[in-house]
């Protein structure tokens, strides 16, 4: 027992018995690229000049395999929604019910939806993509619980840490060692630089952490390799996720008579918390999974409370009490929970707190923020607001999606989740620039005029919303859209860029970046011409749009490979300082990676 209370077990012996002690060396045969070609048994490999192999199986050619392969992302929805998804107080939503091995379905995954928040918890591949292609905003999912590093339990982590914004992973030290180690390898990116990707939350073992509202605990399982399964209690509800885990009595009875095992954790792996309201356990194969029939052998009431995952629908049994986990949006599992008396006041502070520019917002304003704002409907095709019109009242979108039109040379703007608009009207005094139509059915968070105004007054916020008024138009948004670093951010992406950029005008003949050294600025081509020179000689004439400058020479401070000089024209540009630069690629780590992958190759 440690100083916690906690008893402390040998995880490496559990490792080792798993194992058995089979090595790399022993499991694969690595053979050398020659030209000449190599042989496995009677199938023989040939690696072509343009990096391409042939494969001949007895003498007879089968099959060309390319030396690249484009990846197409192929997956069913399941059953999806027609508006966009609404996240519950509490829900889960399968993301995938089966395991690696199973051509039908995606690997076991699934969302935790707590006070309308939601949590992913092992997601599988391409979960982003399904996601998005599901009606589901990617900003309502801020976080992932990690469980193990097996390819059919983090590959879709990573594809979720390059999303929109920053996340929060949920492991233990020991588990994110593994899968910075693996995505190190896979990436060539250094693990410093992985780690600056997203925001690791380290957990231990039996102690309480507050996610959401839900108050997690977390234990190691039975497993080949370190995993954690974890209970919640939320509101009048418990909640328990076994991971992939070895759990049935017998196996974990002979554990303990060999010596695998000591007495504390045999106790703890034979008191599973079979009393939870709702269980998710995995089924597989043992003795790395919990054999289907223990499961389906457990009192009826139990099993009536278990959805079982990690399993093949074929092998699912016919005459039994236990649920299969349904995957698709549509199959979101909402539990009934009891109420909360600050139900509407915690909504209000976690979407405003979800809005850049309002982190900077003092306490006193945020407990004036409660007695301010109401909440509105608008119906599909409803306007919100109308071109031309005297500027009211500012918007934040809880839900749904609304799109601006009527601003010249501007199209497919469209806003959703915890974004905002309505506001440069407000502060400027001026007429409402443009049309906002809601295109789903909308619920908005609103603020009067006259409120909102005291509400920002002699704040960083109104600094802020007064350099998003005078900048947010048509150019900035078409400026930006053709960059290609920047022309698949999102319309709040695009926001948080606006609050970084300085529009400068820049006399000809002007050196922006010199060769050799070091510089602080980023520019982004606005109207005019920049010559990209090494020496005398010009690389390259910028275009509309481009980035003047390397973004990752100016973040590690090296000095640039290259001159950035305007032409013989006036030139207008955006210009981003270095500080703030790096606050937006650390907030947004996909876009970063961009600049990062094109460096690398």
């Amino acid at each position: 027992i440690n100083a916690e209370g906690a008893f402390i077990f040998n995880l490496k012996s559990e490792i080792n018995y798993f194992s058995k002690d089979n090595k790399l060396d022993k499991m694969v045969d690595l053979l050398e690229l020659i030209p000449e070609g190599f042989n496995i048994g009677n199938v023989r490999i040939i690696q072509e000049k343009d990096g391409s192999f042939k494969v001949y199986d007895n003498g007879k050619f089968l099959v060309d395999v390319p030396a690249k392969i484009n990846f197409k992302a192929l997956f069913n929805l399941g059953k999806t929604l027609n508006e966009p998804f609404i996240p519950p107080q509490f829900g889960i939503t399968c993301l995938g019910p089966s395991h690696g091995f199973d051509p039908e379905q995606n690997t076991s995954g699934f969302i935790l939806w707590i006070n309308k928040v939601g949590i992913m918890v092992d997601p599988p591949s391409n979960s982003t993509i399904w996601l998005r292609d599901s009606n589901v905003n990617p900003k309502l999912i801020d976080s992932i619980i990690l469980t193990h590093c097996h390819a059919d339990h983090d590959s879709g982590t990573f594809q979720k840490i390059l999303e929109e914004t920053k996340i929060t992973i949920y492991t233990t030290p020991t588990i994110m060692q593994s899968f910075l180690r693996k995505y190190s390898a896979l990436t060539r990116i250094p693990v410093s630089t992985l780690l600056n990707l997203f925001n690791f939350y380290p957990v231990k073992m039996f102690s309480e952490y507050n996610i959401h509202g839900a108050i997690f605990n977390f234990f190691y399982t039975l497993h080949s390799i370190p995993t954690i399964g974890f209970k919640f209690n939320y509101r009048n509800k418990t909640f328990v996720y076994s991971s992939d885990h070895l759990n049935e009595p017998n196996r974990i009875n002979e554990l303990y008579s060999i010596g695998v095992i000591n007495k504390e954790r045999k106790e703890f792996l034979l008191n599973f918390p079979w009393d939870a309201d709702i269980i998710y356990h995995e089924a597989g194969i043992p003795p790395l999974h919990t054999p289907i029939n223990y499961l389906n052998s457990l009192p009826k009431d139990i099993q009536k409370k278990i959805v079982v995952y990690h399993i093949a629908e074929k092998d699912f049994p016919k005459q039994t009490d236990l649920k299969l986990a349904k995957f698709g949006i549509g199959e979101t599992v909402y539990p009934d929970i009891s109420e909360h008396k600050f139900e509407e006041a915690y909504q209000i502070l976690d979407v405003f707190s979800r809005i850049d520019i309002f982190k900077d917002l003092p306490f006193d304003r945020i407990k004036d923020l409660l007695l301010i704002v109401n909440k509105e409907k608008f119906q599909k095709g409803e306007y919100i607001i109308r071109k031309d019109t005297v500027g009211d009242k500012f918007y934040v979108i809880i839900s749904g999606n609304v799109s601006v039109s009527g601003i010249e040379n501007v199209k497919d703007k469209v806003y959703a989740t915890f974004e905002y608009f309505g506001e440069a009207s407000l502060v400027t005094g001026s007429l409402r620039k443009a049309d906002v139509i809601a295109i789903t059915n909308v619920e908005a968070y609103v603020i009067e005029k006259k409120s909102f105004l005291r509400l920002i007054s002699n704040t960083k916020v109104e600094k802020y919303i007064k350099k998003i008024a005078e900048i947010r138009d048509g150019v900035t948004w078409n400026v930006l859209k053709s960059n290609k670093y920047f022309n698949n951010l999102s319309s709040s992406q695009i926001t948080q860029l606006e609050t970084y950029i300085n529009p400068i005008k820049v006399m000809p003949n002007t050196i922006l970046i010199e060769k050799g050294k070091q510089f602080n600025d980023i520019y982004i081509l606005v109207k005019g011409c920049v010559l990209v020179m090494d020496d005398n000689n010009i690389i390259k004439e910028c275009e509309i749009g481009n980035i003047i400058g390397d973004v990752i020479e100016l973040k590690e401070g090296v000095p640039s490979k290259y001159t950035y000089k305007t032409s013989n024209l006036e030139t207008d540009l955006f210009k981003i300082e270095k500080r703030d630069l790096i606050t937006f690629l650390n907030n947004n780590p996909g876009v970063l990676m961009n600049f990062i992958y094109e460096k690398n190759h």
